[in-house]
């Protein structure tokens, strides 16, 4: 695969896309797909915050058709109001990129539900969310769902007898779990698409290590993760470099449903978007399907019932 950028984004004009998370990844995606003609929906918990992503954008794109919608990942009750103001007001939706997510946190928190604070922002947020919004997509012309793993999705593993840490909380271990089970989603979510006729393309991208806010955010700057990204920030790829799979997953004629990118070089850590090596652990059909089943029990929602 050639050096692919932005500038082979294909033009955009008259599609249009939702985008969790307002700075760091999301904001270049936001950017990137702003640039190219789409209409962006920047989806985020800080309304602050995603006022200063459009104004960034529109500083960048003057004309940008680009507006911000409050959603909080860590609620239930946000995402699915969030599912109906926009089922209320659109037709349709073309893409949705489950990007926005949070990082080892020192000691376990909860979110409003009672989750585990990454499984149930990273994975069960996004997983509701693109329930609410499969009517939408359903609707979409040529639809695409694109959702964030992560290299650490590699040493994840799905306990099933402790999905949400209440039993023994380990800040890394939890999070590739939250990681393997978005890439477990989107390799199911393809598989399901085709076999109930939904019409949409489910793909997995990761951004191989990335210069975002990620680890200033949950672990803190203090923590060792914190202090490894701010002393060592050299090693981090721009996050606009990272976004580039994501990117290249949600636009490119190439990128096949039901795949997986991320990063050339370096194992995958940094480069050029790429077809990522999925861990062993994500091909399991059959814990994919009992994830899947255990997930709308968690969250209430049966997908393809969202109206």
């Amino acid at each position: 695969m050639s050096k692919w950028t932005t500038s082979d984004i294909l033009p955009q004009h008259g599609r249009s896309a939702v985008v969790t998370g307002t700075g760091g990844l999301g904001f270049e995606d936001a950017l990137a797909l702003a640039r190219a003609g789409c209409e962006v929906i920047v989806a985020g918990r800080d309304p602050r915050k995603g006022q200063e992503a459009l104004a960034g954008i529109r500083t960048q794109v003057p004309g940008a058709k680009v507006s911000f919608e409050q959603v909080d990942l860590a609620s239930l009750a946000s995402i699915a109001a969030f599912g109906k103001r926009l089922n209320a007001n659109r037709d349709s939706l073309d893409l949705l990129i489950n990007n926005a997510g949070v990082m080892t946190p020192p000691k376990r928190r909860a979110t409003s539900d009672g989750f585990e604070l990454q499984f149930g922002t990273n994975y069960l947020g996004h997983f509701a969310l693109t329930a609410h919004l499969l009517p939408l997509l359903r609707k979409g012309h040529a639809p695409r769902v694109v959702t964030l793993s992560s290299v650490a999705a590699r040493s994840g593993k799905i306990d099933f007898d402790d999905l949400n840490a209440k039993r023994k909380y380990k800040p890394m271990p939890v999070y590739s779990q939250s990681k393997l089970a978005c890439l477990m989603f989107a390799f199911e979510l393809q598989r399901r698409s085709e076999t109930s006729g939904w019409g949409i393309t489910s793909i997995a991208a990761h951004p191989g290590i990335s210069r975002t806010d990620l680890l200033h955010n949950a672990p803190g700057r203090r923590s060792l993760f914190g202090v490894v990204r701010s002393a060592f920030w050299f090693l981090f790829q721009p996050a606009a470099q990272g976004a580039l799979p994501t990117l290249f997953a949600a636009t490119a004629p190439a990128a096949e449903p039901g795949g997986y990118y991320g990063p050339d070089k370096m194992n995958e850590i940094r480069g050029y978007p790429s077809p990522a090596k999925a861990p062993p652990a994500s091909l399991d059909k059959q814990v994919a399907r009992r994830l899947w089943d255990v997930s709308e029990e968690l969250t209430g929602i049966r997908f393809g019932q969202v109206v």
